[in-house]
């Protein structure tokens, strides 16, 4: 395996006066699992396929270990793609999708036999091998796939949105197939998700884009709890950071009817009369005190409940979400009062930028 860099990589569309990917700069360690992730069209999937030789880099350059391949056809990277569709071939059986690209680059039939084998058991697809994809379930489609690309033994994996078309709880089973399996390859893996559950589950590191520019490239728990600006803050999480533009006051900032310490040395880097707090659901309590929180619907969930509501923040109503005791919730209509748990529960952002200050 390889370490992959990518060295202010741009990609600018024809027609298009902003870059799809602006000076992208992110280094893949070998054998590291980093999952790209944001909302639709941010630039994810064009950094992957500028990766894979797909799309042209205008500007930059990409390295795979320490060979450019920037220029280079998608052949001769060492490289394998797996796609959200499956790409097989309905033609052809299992074991043949999967020896395909053996196949063609003429390798000895031993040795395709044996790695599809390999991978067909290590992927529990090995009562498959003799099935063409249309007998198969979406999960094992995907698996196919998965085992395509494992037995080419290649450089670096490439997953492009892979779980995009499973149902709610196979994606859940195979996202855990699918980092097991990279643990076990020590595989270096370039994957691309729009979910950041699945970001914030599977990678060594994840990397958040906004309009083509990396925002943030963190462990999943640094990043959440320390995101660099507010379209971090606001992207991970589920249900995400409430974000609040709040007045600063003597020692602090006004929350409803108190007030939230903030260290003065921070307020003073704002240099402004309002700062963004961030508080995420599970780190706001019911109290006696704090900001009015109307409920509008309480979402149970077993071992969690949790509020939606509106509050007032400066002129208009804010949506705020909060974690709530599951035996004992409001109820729709109600009226609660809500406060951070503690001084280290709370995320001060510079309201002009956007970045973090606290």
């Amino acid at each position: 395996m390889s370490s992959v860099t990518f060295e202010a990589a741009s990609r600018v569309y024809p027609g298009q006066d902003k870059p799809a990917v602006d000076q992208l700069d992110l280094e893949i360690q070998d054998g590291e699992f980093l999952v790209l992730v944001g909302p639709s069209g941010c630039g994810k999937s064009t950094s992957l396929r500028m990766l894979a030789g797909l799309e042209e880099v205008d500007s930059g350059r990409i390295l795979i270990g320490d060979d450019d391949v920037t220029h280079l056809p998608p052949k001769t990277r060492d490289i394998a793609m797996v796609f959200q569709n499956y790409a097989l071939y309905p033609h052809m059986t299992v074991a043949e999708n999967m020896a395909f690209a053996l196949k063609i680059a003429g390798a000895d039939k031993r040795d395709i036999a044996a790695r599809v084998k390999e991978a067909a058991t290590l992927l529990d697809i090995e009562p498959f091998l003799d099935r063409k994809p249309k007998a198969l379930s979406g999960g094992q489609r995907q698996r196919v796939a998965m085992g395509r690309a494992i037995v080419r033994q290649p450089r670096v994996f490439l997953m492009d949105e892979p779980l995009s078309n499973l149902d709610a709880k196979l994606r859940v089973q195979t996202r855990t197939q699918i980092a097991l399996l990279q643990r076990r390859l020590n595989a270096t893996t370039v994957y691309v998700t729009h979910d950041q559950v699945e970001a914030m589950t599977m990678g060594d590191r994840v990397a958040v884009l906004k309009d083509g520019v990396l925002q943030q490239c963190a462990a999943p728990r640094e990043m959440y709890d320390r995101p660099a600006n507010l379209f971090v803050a606001g992207f991970l999480g589920s249900p995400g950071m409430n974000l609040m533009e709040l007045p600063v006051t003597d020692g602090g900032v006004e929350f409803g009817s108190t007030v939230v310490k903030v260290a003065r040395d921070t307020l003073a880097d704002a240099d402004a009369p309002t700062v963004t707090i961030g508080v995420r659901p599970e780190n706001l309590q019911v109290s006696t005190e704090g900001l009015r929180l109307e409920v509008d619907v309480v979402e149970e969930l077993g071992a969690d409940a949790y509020v939606y509501g509106r509050a007032h923040v400066g002129a208009a109503p804010q949506a705020i979400v909060t974690r709530v005791d599951w035996r004992n919730p409001p109820r729709k209509g109600e009226a609660v009062h809500v406060v951070p748990i503690d001084d280290s529960a709370i995320h001060v952002f510079n309201s002009t930028t956007g970045e973090r200050i606290s």
